[in-house]
C-alpha cells in the first residue's frame, strides 16, 4: 500500500483553477491519511482503487496525471458538488477528496460486492425474479432520489451500479453526472453507446428522461443476463439506435409487465417515458404479485 504524496507544476496550475471553482469544505481529507492498494477498475479519465482511510476501506478514484489541463478542476468540481449534496442508501456514500495533491482523487465507500455488469456478465448469474426485481428497485430508488434533486447522471449503466455485502444495489460513478437546472447546452454522446438514449447519441435537447431510456437497458440486461447487442460494436449500436430505431431483442419467457416496462422506458419519444418514480411503484406492485404467489 502506498500514500499519496508529492507536487507537480502542472498541478499548480490546476490547484489555482479548482480554487475558483470549489470552496474548500468539510469533504477535503488529508491524502497522507490516505492509502492505496489494488487497483479495480480503470476508466478514461481515472483509475479506482481500493484503499483505506482512517482505518475504513474505501474506493478511490485517481484522476490520471495526462488529464490535469484546464477542463478537469471544473469536471472534479462538478463530481465533488454534486458527491457532497446527496446521501441515499442507494447511492454510493461520498467520504471526502484530495484537491491539492499531484493526483485529484475523490474518495467513496467501498463496494466489495462489485458491479453489477461484473455479478452478470463475468460471474455468469442469472437472477431469479424476485432478485431481479430488487435489484431493479433499488437502482430505482437511487434514481429517483437523484432526479427529486435537479441531478441527471447520463452514465446509467450496470457497471456504474455496485453492490455492498447485502447485496443492495447503490449508483456509483458522477463523472458526467451535472444538475438538469445548471443551464447551458447538455454535452452530446455523453455516456456509454450501449445505453445512451436515442436524444443524447443525435445531438438533440435532453433532459432526465435520458436516464430513464438507460434504465430500461439495464433492466433488460438483468432479465437477460446478456450484453446489450452483444453481436455488434459500440458504434455500430449507436448507429442502430439513431438510424433505424434499434433496441435489444425482447427476452423470451418474461414476465409481461416487465417486457412492457421496459418498452415504454425505452420509447424513441422521451416524453413518452414514465419517470423513475411510477418505475419504482410499477416494479414493487410486481414483486409483491410474486411474492404473493410463491406463499399462496
Amino acid at each position: 500500500m502506498g500514500s499519496l504524496s508529492g507536487s507537480s507544476p502542472s498541478h499548480s496550475v490546476v490547484e489555482k483553477a479548482l480554487a475558483a471553482q470549489l470552496k474548500s469544505g468539510d469533504w477535503e481529507i488529508d491524502g497522507r491519511l490516505l492509502t492505496i492498494g489494488e487497483k479495480i477498475a480503470s476508466g478514461s479519465c481515472g483509475d479506482l482503487y481500493h484503499g483505506a482511510y482512517l482505518g475504513t476501506n474505501v474506493a478511490v478514484k485517481v484522476l490520471k496525471s495526462e488529464h490535469l489541463n484546464e477542463a478537469l478542476p471544473v469536471e472534479f468540481a462538478q463530481e465533488v458538488m454534486i458527491l457532497s449534496k446527496v446521501r441515499h442508501r442507494n447511492v454510493v456514500r461520498f467520504i471526502g477528496a484530495c484537491a491539492k495533491l499531484s493526483h485529484l482523487c475523490i474518495v467513496t465507500e467501498y463496494m466489495p460486492g462489485g458491479s453489477l455488469y461484473d455479478y452478470l456478465h463475468r460471474l455468469h448469474n442469472v437472477l431469479e425474479l424476485p432478485l431481479l426485481l430488487k435489484f431493479a428497485i433499488d437502482v430505482c430508488n437511487g434514481m429517483e432520489y437523484l432526479h427529486q434533486n435537479d441531478i441527471i447522471h447520463r452514465d446509467l449503466k450496470t457497471a456504474n451500479l455496485l453492490m455492498d455485502t447485502e447485496n443492495v444495489v447503490k449508483v456509483a460513478d458522477f463523472g458526467v453526472a451535472r444538475f438538469q437546472s445548471q443551464g447551458g447546452k447538455m454535452t452530446a454522446e455523453t455516456g456509454t453507446y450501449r445505453w445512451m438514449a436515442p436524444e443524447v447519441l443525435n445531438h438533440r435537447p435532453y433532459n432526465q428522461k435520458a436516464d430513464v431510456f438507460s434504465f430500461a437497458i439495464v433492466l433488460w440486461e438483468l432479465t437477460t443476463a446478456k450484453i446489450p447487442y452483444e453481436k455488434k460494436s459500440p458504434l455500430q449500436a449507436a448507429l442502430g439506435v439513431i438510424n433505424e430505431g434499434l433496441r435489444p431483442d425482447l427476452p423470451n419467457n418474461v414476465n409481461p409487465r416487465i417486457s412492457d416496462l421496459m418498452q415504454r422506458c425505452w420509447e424513441a419519444e422521451p416524453n413518452n417515458r414514465p419517470s423513475f418514480t411510477e418505475i419504482r411503484l410499477e416494479l414493487e406492485g410486481i414483486l409483491h404479485k410474486v411474492q404473493d404467489e410463491q406463499v399462496s
